[in-house]
């Protein structure tokens, strides 16, 4: 189970390192793929909604118990997680009106693409330097069991969905190693 969350925490990295190519493309003066960047959006978006409720109220309950001096943490964790998704709304906000040729300051757009990034990427390394051990450490077969159910339906099939119809994202994906965060 634990080995799942990894290789879901590493394709959310992956995901995140296709955005900050886009945003280097950004940020050298050039269109990046704006319907690429959609779909990646959507898939975060998609995953956050399905994975994040169900996973953070199996590891505060659990942790609660076990382990009350990581509270902090987990609190942390769960707020740092909450303000993603606005921050990813509103970058899918000014995609779809970059889609529909809309001006938008690239400038702003750039901005809240980097500092959305960033955010995730510090999430990311908690999730890896904190809950992992933590879950690791306190969870047993059963509850690590009830974590497995928690995953969304359908995730890695949406993964190969998405590299199907973008082969060069697949080809990114595939070719790239986990990025550090």
């Amino acid at each position: 189970m634990l080995n799942q969350l990894r290789l879901d925490h590493a394709n959310m990295a992956r995901m995140l390192h296709v955005l900050q190519l886009r945003h280097k493309t950004l940020a050298d003066g050039e269109r990046p793929d704006f319907q690429l960047m959609r779909e990646v959006v959507d898939y975060i978006l998609s995953y956050m909604d399905g994975f994040a409720a169900p996973l953070e109220r199996i590891c505060v309950e659990r942790l609660q118990v076990q382990a009350p001096e990581h509270q902090p943490l987990m609190t942390q964790m769960a707020d740092d997680y909450r303000e993603l998704k606005p921050r990813l709304m509103r970058l899918s906000h000014d995609i779809d009106m970059i889609l529909m040729d809309n001006i938008l300051p690239m400038d702003r757009f750039a901005d809240d693409l980097k500092a959305y990034l960033e955010a995730h990427r510090a999430y990311l390394r908690h999730e890896r330097e904190g809950l992992f051990p933590l879950i690791d450490q306190h969870f047993t077969s059963d509850e690590l069991e009830e974590l497995r159910q928690a995953l969304p339906d359908g995730a890695e099939q949406e993964l190969e969905r998405l590299q199907l119809a973008y082969p060069d994202l697949y080809a990114e994906l595939r070719g790239a190693e986990v990025p550090s965060l």
